[in-house]
This record gives C-alpha cells, structure tokens and sequence, in this order.
C-alpha cells in the first residue's frame, strides 16, 4: 500500500517531503489563527482542547429516547441480527428487554452508549434510505460498512480515508461504502473533516482569465470568447477571479494558510484533506495518488476536446455530514454511493459559479450564442452530458444517468410501499437538473418528511467546507 505523501513547511518558499506521516506541525494559536469550530447543539463540536460548552451537551433523555426508538427499529426491522446484541430476545418480534436496559444503563452512567457492529451498519443503510435528496437508494441495503470508531486521530483518519477510497473506486467497479469514524462523547468532541467531499478539487484566489484549458492566461480565455456575441456567453468570457473550482476557493486558501504549497496549478489540483482530530489542531495531508480514481473526460464524436483538458474523480465521497444513529453522532463518516452523470455535466462543470464550461462548449460546437433563443445552452448541456457518460463507460467506471436512475427511484419507493414503510423525498433534489420533465420522477409529489437515522449537514459543517474561521 502506499503511503501518504505529507509536505511540510520548513522555511518561506520552502518545503519538505516526508513519508510516512511526521510529527504533525503545530501552527501558532492566537485569536487570528484558531480555526477550531464552535459547538453544535444537536451535535457538539467544541474546541478541540476543550469539553463542548454545558449548553451544547445532549441530555441523556433526549440520548435515550433516541436511542430507545432506534433500537426497537432495528429489531423490528432485522429481529435475527439484533439477537447478537439481545440474547433474551425470541426471534418472532419480542421487545428486545435486555438490549434496551443495557443501552439505558449506559447513557445513565456515561451520558452516550457504543453501538453494536450491527447497530452501526444497520443505522448507516437506514439513514441512506432516509435521505430524501438522493434518487439512488434502491440500493440502500448494499452500503458496505467499515467500523473504525477506533480511530480518532488525524493522521488514521487520513489513512484510512484514502483506503476507503481505493475500496470504493475499486478499479471502476464502485462499491457503496461508508468508514465510521470516532463519534462525538459527552465531555469531548469526535474528529471532522473540513472536506465537503474526500477528492475535491482547489480554486486557486487571484488568477484571472484562468480556467480548463485555457493554460492560466487571460489570452486563452478571451481566445475562447471570441465571436461569441452579446450576453450571457460574452459575460462568461470576462476574467475569472479564480483558477479551478470557485466552490472551494475558501477551503484551498485555508489550505495555503496552513503550508499547503499548493499542487501543480491546473484546474484540476486535488486538494489536501483538512482533518480536525480529537484534541488536535487542524492539520492537511495529500491524499496518494493511487487513492484518487480520475476519469479524463471526451466527446464520443466532436473533435478538439483534448484542449479542455477535462478530467473528474470517480467516487463521490461525501466527508462532512454527520451520520446521527440512535442519539449517537458520527461528524467524521465519509460515504458513497456513484455519481450521477448530470451530477457532473449539468451542474460542477456547467453551472456559472463553478467551472462555466458551456460558453466554451458551445464555441466549440459553432452555436450561435447571440441569443437565448437558440437554446445554444441546452444544446452545449446535452453534449457536455454526453461527453461524461461516454467518457466513464469507455473507461469502465460505474455511473448512472438520470433516464434511468429515475426509473429506479420509482422502484425503491414502490419497494418501500409494499413494505409498509413511508419514503420521504425533496422534489427540488430527486428531479434531475437536466431534462427533468422527461423523466418520471418530476410528475408527482412526496413527502418531504425527515426520519432517522440520518446523515445531517449541520451549517457549521458548511462554514468549514468553505474555509472559514469559526470561533
């Protein structure tokens, strides 16, 4: 297996490489450098050298009743794998007595409990079930669970994040996967990932006129725009304040803050994960490159793409949501399932605050861009789409579109139904962000009813995603 490589500032303009993993290196704490997070009620996050604030803490009734009515769900639900946690209990739906007073027990004397293996991966699949902003749950019950609720520092974290992506990318084959980290405690908080996902991209401040392809110049991109006419596709020409994905802008200057010299300046650097561990201060790692599965992207017909020099990872792991099981908080538990191909071409490649790539698109394909009426944009969408899903079935790697992962949503809530089990969704996130009426998942309602288990974006989870200070 390889090993991480870790760069490390030793002087101004200097930096080492050492591997393994060195000593983290400590950075001055002051009032303008302490990156630590504040505390979340439902979810306490305090200062890493410090218990949550009193106000932060859950009550152990609330814990308990959370975790009464979990427990008794996954009884219910898969009465044969929860007899390893109730040996009192008989298989046939009996109340399972003894698992219930030793969680109640726990929470008396502790304030939490420690779920049992089975518990975990049963609490990971659910909360997958119960995310009403995901159209690919039919596969909910082949999430595979790694338990690592032993590892808490930042380093193990980082290791083991780039093994779960190995597991995940599986050489194109992705396999739904999710690593559980430390979880929070009464009297101290578990690790965080600062990463909105595992493999994100930078967004380098101040570089104008870069962008894919265009080599970093201010040339490159007005060559680009050329011809283009008036509107949206001649504002799309004008300097870029950012080189890459504007979307981590603040989290890759954070990077830079912390020592992180920054990758090779194309628009599609990898960026380091920002790992908070417990009772540690935030440090950066750069994942290994065998960790990072990439798919370069190409057109199946038009000519001159290689220019654009498109590329995009394959495993869509999210890293900054906390999985909430049974009054229990995991904040550090990345998770996968496989991208969606308009995931991709119809929103981080195409959308006007992240790479904005249908102008140059559409000047590639000759469209005429001078009026909206051309429909010049959903023309340069269509072959965007086209370019990703051609371009990760010629590599072998698992994607779906959105014709017939709509298809399969209607499935898993018909599943559900014959089940007895309700489904809630968010229409405005399970219809597709391109040719949504064209698929049968827009012609309907659902409940948007929140059920746990379930994977929770807190809004400081956000802040720290976009790098900012939070004191």
């Amino acid at each position: 297996m390889q090993n991480f490589l870790r760069r490390k500032v030793t002087g101004p303009g200097k930096a080492t490489i050492t591997d393994p993993f060195p000593e983290p290196h400590q950075r001055a704490r002051g009032a303008d450098t302490d990156l630590a997070p504040a505390g979340l009620a439902r979810c306490p996050a305090g200062h890493p050298d410090a218990p949550p604030p009193q106000d932060a803490r859950r009550e152990p009734g609330e814990v308990w009743r959370e975790a009464e009515e979990f427990i008794r769900l996954h009884h219910s639900e898969e009465p044969r794998a929860s007899q390893a946690s109730c040996a009192s209990c008989a298989a046939g739906g009996a109340e399972p007595a003894r698992r219930l007073a030793q969680v109640r027990e726990e929470i008396e004397e502790t304030g939490t409990y420690r779920h049992t293996p089975e518990e975990l991966a049963f609490g990971a699949r659910v909360a997958w079930r119960n995310s009403n902003r995901c159209i690919g749950r039919l596969y909910w019950r082949s999430l595979q669970v790694r338990d690592r609720r032993h590892v808490a520092d930042a380093a193990g974290i980082v290791r083991e994040s780039a093994e779960h992506l190995r597991l995940a990318g599986n050489t194109g084959r992705i396999r739904p996967l999710i690593t559980v980290f430390a979880p929070d405690e009464p009297a101290r908080s578990g690790p965080r990932i600062w990463n909105e996902q595992l493999i994100r991209y930078a967004g380098y401040p101040g570089a104008a006129g870069a962008g894919p392809g265009s080599g970093g110049t201010a040339e490159a991109e007005a060559d680009a725009g050329a011809g283009a006419g008036s509107g949206s596709a001649e504002a799309a020409a004008e300097d870029r304040p950012v080189h890459g994905d504007p979307r981590n802008a603040g989290l890759t200057a954070l990077a830079l803050r912390l020592g992180w010299p920054g990758g090779p300046g194309s628009p599609f650097d990898v960026l380091p994960l920002l790992v908070e561990g417990r009772d540690e201060p935030l440090d950066w790692f750069e994942l290994p490159p065998d960790a990072v599965l990439e798919v370069e992207l190409e057109h199946p017909e038009a000519d001159g793409w290689a220019e654009f020099g498109l590329r995009w990872h394959a495993v869509p792991a999210i890293a900054n949501m906390c999985l909430e099981v049974g009054g229990v908080c995991y904040p550090a538990a990345p998770f996968n399932g496989w991208y969606m191909g308009t995931e991709i071409g119809a929103r981080d490649l195409a959308d006007t605050d992240r790479y904005d790539l249908l102008p140059r698109i559409a000047d590639r394909l000759g469209l005429d861009t001078t009026s909206a009426r051309s429909l010049w944009k959903d023309r340069a969408l269509v072959e965007l789409n086209r370019a990703v899903l051609h371009s990760f079935d010629r590599d072998g790697v698992t994607m779906a579109d959105h014709h017939t992962e709509s298809l399969r949503f209607l499935s898993h809530l018909e599943r559900e139904r014959s089940r007895g089990r309700k489904a809630g969704a968010d229409w405005s996130w399970i219809v597709p962000p391109m040719s949504g009426a064209a698929t049968p998942v827009f012609h309907r309602s659902y409940d948007p009813t929140e059920r746990r288990p379930a994977y929770v974006h807190h809004p400081e989870a956000r802040a720290r995603s976009r790098g900012e200070e939070l004191v």
